[in-house]
């Protein structure tokens, strides 16, 4: 075919911004650039002196892969943060790990038993702090190829010396305010990693466990209360049967009514107490059918009995609890002071011993020396035999609960009673006073609030404790003589003299003396020869106390932070464990605003985490569809819920991407000849779809800027879809193209539009540049270079740029009306078109010619008004207005009012614009062209 004589006439865009992405290649060469320019620095330097805002990063474990919950979290922080600095904040991020702890020393321990090593304590932290520092190096990579903007070159690391002195100022200042005690108490224990662990340490699975009914025989008289009964037993249920040897009493409620129930069973007839409301289905359970009610009495009535224990030579008494409830079992609740928190409390208050005849493996001790070195749940079932050769079991079965594990082994615990050290949660209203903090914090999600606020009431006090090698050392002191602790706010202020200049290897490496210096004796003799505390922190205290390692300790942050951004379990963890050592010490919250992002879960509901395997390493997501489109996935997701991920629905992000990236590349191309200080066309020379169109772009930036402050990013994320999906692809642009191609360059038709454009293509790349790091640097780095930055804008970096403002371009109430109802009715004619297009009548719709008319005389008056605008709005070639229709015309259905007749048009095309009009011909020297495109290409 020949070329066409005018196709160099066409304005079509042009652009060096290309429509293949190529994000894999073209990703770490703008992070190049970044680091070249230090941009990071220069953001900071551009801000400073601005109101600030801290968004304070809640460390992760630098422990293997780095999974796609971790890539998100820190993508949602850098989203804020960005979005922030481009409000005008100076909004710096300091980034951290928490580097100690038993995942860490999990790894390294299964290492050295592999190996077959046990190397001294000082030579497992040596061990535990390469692997920190070789993870924390990998995941820094990976956060920078997300890119995640922040001081990648100084990051906060909690084996840090610096850092180390935050935790022990802290907790010198604890101990001085009288937080901090020891004590014999039961914890949760996991006899596989030999430690103690904190309740955010604990995850709920399900486990098969005995469920027991034992009957223990009363010593004591009852013949007042329960007369001619005899042998007469008080009976219990448990599904923890390695408790049985520790326990010491037997717990009943004293406003409970209790029965004496004589059922026979196995040939046996045997007579128990039982709360009477207790008695149908407990029989049910033990299997007893042929059952007879006795006598009855009050709790208060039990109190002070005596009974025999089943197996132990030792006898117990029956006391009062609360906490005892009809919900399950007898009414009558085995306690083990040593293994429970309820049974702990009653325990105290009854003077009873803290019985735990258990070691660090869970075995039992010479205290129990029939069954001694025998492993808990391996002693279940030689328990229940022993029960039943003694007659004291009544039966036993299955159950299926809850129950908790140790999150890093997936083992399940046991709560065992040791010496440690703990934090008063009631000292000085403690408890009450977070209460309070919580209430003026804001949290997103609102539910937050309860949840933490349910959590803070119900927590026992915190044990800080334990028994590992891999963390900050308690720097506590006994006294060589009477083994008394030493322990005080100034002790420990000697201890961090040390250890904030050279770390917390020196406690392992120096001698208790060149810590104290002669300077302490014992409260309890006078001795000062002391031995040092071999247990460590709770990891939880370690983080916990980052506001004050961190955030004050740093002089370009502020106290308190303004934004706390983790999962959904960091309310029984960072949060909590943060709030509670902020309020003791600060009065207040660490953070002004709390937000939670849930899990990241499979195709099961699982969540995804690295013990368990099912994960997607954001090495694989970077290598699969780069930085921008998962940063576009994190914006599209409502975090505040669970998130279901897999690979396939990261990439379907892909086409999202394109839509956008398209609309910039389209908004490029169409001011390939504009210069904004020349060609701009003042607003009250805009036509008025571009005023509309600049109307729609200033909507958008309020609802983003809404959207944004709420940290409601996926909302923000649906907006930018709609706007390039429908009012500008599916519409304005569209109908844009025969105005930006065939009218004359220097038009004012023409420059209006590209004014509209220039004006929605700033708004849109700044919008977008919070989310879309790289892509928005390509597209400002291309404006740059065609120079269609707008004066005083910094040509090094969109992300110096600031957030958009709305443009100053009026857009009167009535023109949105307006624009609202051609839009309407655009959608009738555009159905009527497609139908002669899918009946082969037409080819496209400029083959049209639409005759339109309404039996509304507002609508028609609308029509007739813009008559000379509809052709272009339509995309056709031709409209004529009537005054009436007949029935060739079809009714509208977005505008009922609406007639339309849609017909093939009858005129030749026009070989420029390829419309079809009645003036192609006309011109003489141009017989191809219409009469608009013969004017341009002549001048005329």
């Amino acid at each position: 075919m020949a070329k066409s004589p005018y196709k160099d006439t066409i304005l079509l865009p042009k652009t060096s911004f290309s429509m293949k992405a190529d994000l894999l290649a073209r990703e770490p060469q703008i992070q190049k650039r970044w680091k070249q320019m230090d941009l990071y620095a220069k953001i900071r330097e551009a801000r400073a002196g601005r109101e600030q805002f801290i968004l304070h990063d809640g460390p992760p474990y630098p422990t293997g892969e780095m999974h796609v919950g971790l890539a998100m979290n820190k993508v949602l922080k850098d989203m804020v943060v960005r979005y922030k600095t481009r409000r005008g904040y100076d909004a710096p991020y300091l980034p951290g790990w928490d580097c100690h702890g038993l995942p860490i020393e999990f790894k390294v321990m299964q290492e050295l038993r592999e190996a077959g090593e046990t190397p001294p304590k000082i030579d497992i932290r040596k061990r535990c702090k390469k692997y920190a520092e070789t993870y924390v190096k990998k995941h820094k990579k990976q956060f920078i190829a997300l890119g995640v903007s922040g001081e990648w070159d100084a990051p906060y690391l909690t084996f840090l010396p610096s850092y180390e002195r935050g935790v022990l100022s802290a907790f010198a200042q604890m101990v001085g305010e009288g937080y901090v005690y020891r004590s014999t108490k039961p914890i949760h224990w996991c006899f596989d990693c030999e430690t103690a662990l904190a309740e955010a340490e604990l995850e709920y699975n399900t486990k098969t466990s005995p469920s027991i009914y034992v009957n223990f025989a009363l010593c004591s008289s009852v013949a007042d209360l329960f007369p001619g009964l005899k042998p007469l037993h008080v009976m219990i249920w448990t599904t923890t049967p390695w408790t049985i040897p520790a326990n010491l009493a037997i717990a009943v409620n004293e406003r409970f009514t209790y029965t004496a129930v004589t059922y026979e069973k196995d040939g046996q007839s045997t007579s128990s107490i039982m709360a009477a409301d207790t008695v149908e289905k407990v029989m049910a359970a033990i299997g007893a059918t042929n059952f007879t009610v006795g006598p009855t009495a009050t709790g208060k009535q039990l109190i002070g009995l005596r009974y025999d224990h089943p197996f132990m030579e030792r006898t117990g008494p029956v006391v009062s609890a609360e906490y005892v409830s009809l919900e399950e079992g007898t009414g009558c609740v085995h306690t083990a002071p040593g293994h429970g928190a309820d049974d702990y409390i009653t325990g105290l208050n009854e003077g009873l011993e803290i019985l735990s005849p258990l070691d660090s493996k869970g075995r039992y001790t010479d205290e129990f020396p029939s069954m001694q070195g025998v492993q808990v749940y391996d002693a279940n079932d030689k328990l229940c035999d022993l029960m039943a050769e003694k007659g004291a079991l009544a039966a036993k079965a299955a159950v299926s609960h809850s129950y908790p594990h140790c999150w890093r082994c997936n083992n399940p615990v046991i709560f065992r009673a040791t010496e440690q050290w703990f934090v008063r949660v009631d000292h000085k209203d403690l408890r009450q006073r977070a209460t309070e903090q919580i209430q003026d914090t804001r949290w997103i999600p609102g539910w937050g609030q309860s949840r933490i606020t349910g959590m803070v009431a119900d927590r026992p006090d915190w044990c800080i404790s334990r028994q590992r090698s891999w963390g900050v050392p308690i720097p506590a002191f006994y006294c060589a003589n009477c083994d008394r602790p030493l322990l005080t706010q100034k002790s420990v202020e000697a201890v961090n003299e040390i250890v904030g200049a050279r770390g917390t290897n020196t406690w392992f490496e120096l001698e208790p003396d060149e810590f104290l210096q002669g300077r302490f004796e014992c409260d309890g003799c006078g001795g000062k020869t002391f031995r040092k505390e071999e247990d460590i922190f709770d990891v939880w205290f370690e983080s916990g106390t980052s506001w004050r390692a961190v955030v004050q300790q740093n002089d370009h942050l502020r106290f308190p932070a303004d934004l706390y951004l983790e999962g959904t379990d960091q309310h029984r963890g960072w949060f909590q464990l943060s709030l509670l050592p902020s309020v003791a010490l600060e009065g207040v919250a660490p953070s002004k605003t709390v937000v939670t992002n849930g899990f990241i879960v499979d195709g099961s509901g699982q969540k995804m985490s690295k013990s368990k395997g099912n994960f997607i390493s954001a090495e694989d997501v970077l290598g699969v569809v780069g930085a921008d489109i998962f940063r576009l996935w994190v914006s599209s997701i409502d975090y505040k819920d669970h998130i279901f991920v897999d690979m396939a629905g990261i990439q379907e992000m892909a086409t999202s991407y394109r839509r956008i990236r398209n609309t910039m590349r389209y908004l490029l191309g169409s001011l390939h000849d504009f210069d904004p200080k020349a060609n701009a066309v003042p607003a009250d020379r805009m036509l008025p779809i571009d005023r509309w169109a600049v109307a729609q772009g200033n909507e958008l930036i309020r609802r983003v800027t809404q959207y944004n402050d709420d940290y409601d990013f996926h909302k923000t994320f649906q907006a930018i879809q709609n706007w390039c999906a429908v009012e500008m692809s599916s519409f304005y642009l569209d109908v844009l193209k025969d105005r930006m191609y065939t009218f004359a360059p220097d038009s004012n038709e023409r420059r209006s539009g590209q004014t509209a454009q220039w004006l929605l293509l700033h708004a849109f790349v700044k919008l977008t540049a919070p989310v879309l790091v790289h892509t928005a640097e390509e597209v400002w780095q291309t404006m740059a270079e065609a120079g269609l930055l707008a004066k005083d804008e910094p040509a090094e970096s969109v992300h110096l740029a600031a957030h958009p403002e709305p443009a100053d371009v009026d857009a009167a109430p009535e023109l949105l009306e307006k624009f609202g109802k051609l839009l309407a009715i655009r959608e009738d004619v555009l159905r009527e078109i497609e139908k002669l297009r899918a009946d082969k009548t037409i080819g496209n719709a400029l083959e049209t010619h639409v005759t339109i008319t309404s039996t509304d005389a507002e609508v028609l008056a609308l029509l007739t008004d813009e008559q000379k605008n509809l052709a272009s709005y339509f995309i056709v070639s031709d409209v004529q207005v009537a005054a009436s229709a007949d029935d060739s015309f079809v009714p509208g259905q977005a505008v009922p009012t609406l007639r339309i007749k849609v017909e093939k048009s009858a005129h030749p095309r026009c070989e420029r614009c390829w419309n079809f009009r009645p003036a192609v011909g006309d011109h003489a020297e141009h017989p191809q062209l219409c009469d608009r495109c013969a004017a341009v290409v002549t001048g005329g």
